[in-house]
């Protein structure tokens, strides 16, 4: 990430563009007027560092969306294949779509956050200020 572009702007979400509730964060978060930078997995790209980083902090069960369409449509094999931390992990890096969303961070920080919801969000914010 541009040391710059992370000084300027103090969150980063997380997701795929395309999301329905990516775009409800999104919203959210123009309308309160939070500075942030979204990080697409799709085009701005996922690296073992930062799902290793999102895992660390959010633990690997809880980012692996198993109610999703990308989900749905994993073999019995591969989604038995999951039981485990690498093997999630190498899953996630694959299918990013597989990964809940949004992830909301405070950057150069610990503090993450995943889903979304007005009220959990109004917490995170204003437990920054």
């Amino acid at each position: 990430m541009d040391e710059g572009l992370r000084l300027k702007t103090p969150y980063s979400l997380y997701g795929i563009k395309n999301c329905d509730t990516i775009k409800k964060a999104r919203r959210w978060l123009e309308e309160h007027q939070v500075d942030y930078r979204f990080h697409d997995y799709r085009t701005d790209g996922l690296d073992e560092a930062l799902i290793q980083t999102l895992i660390d902090h959010l633990g690997w069960e809880a980012l692996l969306n198993t109610r999703g369409t990308t989900w749905r449509k994993l073999t019995d094999e591969q989604k038995a294949a999951t039981n485990n931390e690498a093997c999630a992990k190498v899953l996630m890096l694959a299918q990013p779509s597989i990964i809940k969303r949004p992830v909301l961070a405070l950057n150069d920080s610990d503090r993450m956050l995943l889903g979304f919801s007005a009220d959990s969000y109004q917490q995170f914010i204003d437990g920054v200020k």
